[in-house]
């Protein structure tokens, strides 16, 4: 892994730019950058990958005969034209749970490391015909850019534009020694639409970290119109552990709101307190798809026969299985990693409990 060649300071607020052409190629090239971001960083570090392949898919599943049954591959084979139509974001799903993910845990073990729990990451997708988080680069205090060897960048917008004598260009990371490229993802299936209207989702999201960020980021990134969001009444979580920082649900709704809405303006968001394990998704005919994590499977099954009963279309679900730290998605490399960054709301509060612990027997 190369390093970088000098030292450099402690800063707030930080921003990696960088971007992909493949999504079938292992993210480790990001390596180098968001390691010395996340080392360097004290509050705010956002990663924002720009790439044709993340512009609005065609609305409608591509045409398909015996020969060509695939959806547009998630691999770019020119770089002239930043504003084509991008991939069927159902079709790449796990392709993109992989990057969120490899980049997500990097910085999370890097921070608990560091004893940092509370570094807000966030990772954006933006396509050259996205809106920018413009907002993003010009409070960022230190701008890195890193992108795969051979690779061009998309025009950079203004705001990063305008910075760019200041911009730190980090060579990409060779794959580690004894690390092969990811497995193939399962064949996508043509049948899926790129988008679907109505997506819905369920959590707590107390002291929002990565694997909400996992979970809110794959909804988003399915979701065409709406994206409804369950979050866990104040009333159910009464048994939680560190129940006394548990963060209350006004202040849990507008936190996954903000964060949200900047990973894809433009998106209705619902977002609705859940006091049973169904919400919306017992009564709503126009939700058509469902995200859940592997521990919240039996979940969907619930939900799946009150539908039923209910006379009521199923839903197509989408499983977010690396917040399990399983190797069904991650590089075999990065699963140690991610079983030891603990990307948990208990975790963090049992943190929290301890630096108060901690300063007031100081004091």
């Amino acid at each position: 892994m190369p390093a970088i060649a000098f030292t450099l300071e402690e800063v707030k607020r930080t921003v990696v730019l960088t971007t992909v052409h493949d999504l079938h190629e292992s993210p480790h090239f990001l390596a180098t950058a968001v390691a010395t971001a996340a080392t360097t960083t004290t509050e705010a570090l956002q990663v924002i990958v720009l790439s044709p392949l993340f512009n609005p898919p065609p609305d409608a599943p591509p045409a398909t005969t015996e020969s060509d049954s695939a959806p547009a591959p998630a691999r770019l084979e020119a770089h002239d034209d930043w504003h084509a139509p991008g991939i069927s974001r159902t079709a790449h799903f796990e392709d993109v749970q992989r990057l969120l993910t490899f980049v997500y845990v990097q910085t999370t073990k890097i921070a608990q490391d560091l004893d940092r729990v509370l570094l807000d990451v966030d990772v954006y997708l933006k396509g050259p015909a996205d809106a920018f988080p413009d907002e993003a680069v010009r409070s960022a205090e230190r701008i890195f850019s890193v992108a795969p060897n051979g690779i061009p960048f998309p025009p950079l917008p203004a705001s990063a534009a305008d910075r760019k004598s200041e911009i730190i260009v980090v060579e990409p990371d060779d794959l580690p020694s004894g690390l092969s490229a990811p497995a193939p993802s399962s064949p996508p299936d043509p049948s899926l639409p790129p988008l679907y209207p109505v997506v819905a989702l369920g959590g707590t999201f107390d002291h929002l970290h990565a694997g909400h960020k996992i979970l809110l980021s794959m909804g988003a990134w399915i979701a065409k119109e709406k994206l409804i969001v369950g979050i866990t009444d104040d009333s159910l979580l009464g048994k939680k552990q560190w129940k006394e920082v548990l963060e209350p649900l006004p202040v849990r709704t507008e936190r996954t709101r903000a964060f949200l809405e900047h990973f894809k303006p433009g998106l209705e968001y619902f977002i609705t307190p859940l006091n049973d394990v169904y919400g919306p998704t017992a009564h709503d005919p126009n939700v058509q798809a469902l995200v859940v994590s592997k521990e919240t499977l039996s979940g969907a099954e619930s939900i799946a026969k009150k539908r039923e009963e209910m006379s009521l279309q199923p839903l197509r679900p989408f499983v977010i299985d690396v917040i399990s730290a399983t190797e069904a998605i991650v590089d075999s490399g990065d699963a140690a990693v991610l079983r030891a960054a603990k990307m948990s709301s208990t975790y963090i509060r049992e943190w929290i409990v301890k630096k108060q612990q901690h300063t007031s027997d100081a004091s």
